[in-house]
């Protein structure tokens, strides 16, 4: 019995040329830092639009006002980052426990 191995080398070989995949790099994420203090900013514009809102109507109380408006979601995106730990939540705002959970009582937050 005559077994004939056929061989077929490299060079006969004729091979498709493969599609590549272009994959887009993202670009890493880099912090910001602003020029100027954006809150004190927001804060400054959002003072001005309400006096505008309140044409020549009288303002009182507004230091109250605005620390209400301020204060009450500072606290809460304080406890979503700290998995609502009122010990350390307090320790990044830099309060008494105390004093936070009488803030979050006067906002009906507990």
């Amino acid at each position: 019995m005559d077994d004939k191995t056929n061989i077929v080398s490299h060079d006969d070989m004729q091979t498709e040329p493969v599609p590549t995949q272009v994959v887009p790099i993202e670009p890493v994420p880099t912090q910001v830092v602003p020029t100027e203090p954006v809150l004190s900013k927001s804060v400054e514009i959002a003072v001005e639009n309400y006096f505008d809102t309140m044409e020549d109507q009288a303002v009182t109380d507004l230091y109250e006002m605005v620390l209400s408006e301020v204060e009450a979601p500072l606290l809460s995106c304080v406890l979503r980052h700290t998995g609502n730990n009122q010990s350390q939540t307090a320790l990044v705002l830099g309060l008494n426990r105390g004093t936070l959970r009488k803030k979050l009582k006067k906002y009906g937050m507990l």
